[in-house]
């Protein structure tokens, strides 16, 4: 008899976190995420050095030769991002790393994970740091009903209103607004949020997540403006809230 060709099985794509700074990464990550890096060769990545220093770290004694990277960020072409997830159909596994954090959130690993959905791919997400996460749990504030709102708008005017906006939406649905901001910006930020933002409403600043350096302080407006912080070039979340019950 003639033998059928059985089809292939796919391969799995795991969604690998990263450190948020420059601590080892087996401090902040499970070893679950060691052994899937151990293990897979093909990997997306944000930046090609950054994804083979990130390995390194994890699995120094994996054979560097061997890894086959793929670039995700403002360069690819769509045409390329199309075929990313070939080698999965043909049963080999990949992971995506995100540069910082984990892939999917306020990261471009999203549009992948939608395609492999869409191509009935198993998705497994890997345990790890957010900052978005730790910032919410850290801050004091409303956990039960929040939104990330990406960064604000650079042009002054169109920043103000945004940030009015978050604060009437804040208050409107005792929701907390989460945001962040090009580090070198930070303290441009902050200060606006002092200027704009009612006295009574409340201020989360979470600086430098699971680093020796973190800051994490929820305050009032009012108690901010009598606080100096240096934030410049510091990765940070900002958190705001305008409780109805206080006002």
């Amino acid at each position: 008899m003639e033998s059928v060709d059985q089809p292939v099985e796919k391969g799995i794509l795991y969604l690998i976190p990263s450190p948020l700074g420059e601590n080892a990464p087996m401090e902040v990550l499970p070893l679950t995420v060691r052994k899937v890096i151990e293990e897979v060769t093909h990997f997306i990545v944000e930046n090609e050095k950054d994804a083979r220093r990130f390995i390194k770290r994890i699995s120094p004694k994996k054979d560097q030769s061997l890894l086959q990277l793929y670039p995700l960020n403002k360069f690819t072409s769509p045409e390329e991002i199309l075929t990313y997830l070939d080698p999965i159909q043909e049963g080999i596994t990949m992971g995506v790393i995100s540069d910082a954090g984990c892939p999917g959130v306020a990261d471009p690993g999203a549009e992948i994970v939608k395609m492999a959905h869409r191509k009935n791919i198993v998705v497994r997400p890997l345990v790890g740091p957010s900052s978005i996460l730790l910032a919410l749990m850290s801050s004091g504030l409303n956990g039960q009903n929040f939104a990330f709102n990406g960064y604000l708008p650079i042009d002054k005017s169109k920043r103000q209103k945004e940030i009015k906006k978050l604060e009437k939406k804040s208050y409107d649905y005792n929701q907390s607004q989460l945001f962040i901001e090009t580090p070198y910006r930070n303290d441009q930020l902050l200060q606006d949020l002092l200027k704009i933002l009612d006295r009574n409403t409340e201020v989360c600043v979470a600086c430098d997540i699971s680093l020796p350096t973190e800051y994490i302080k929820t305050f009032t407006v009012q108690q901010w403006k009598k606080i100096k912080l240096d934030l410049h070039k510091r990765p940070a979340i900002f958190i705001i809230h305008k409780d109805p019950l206080s006002v």
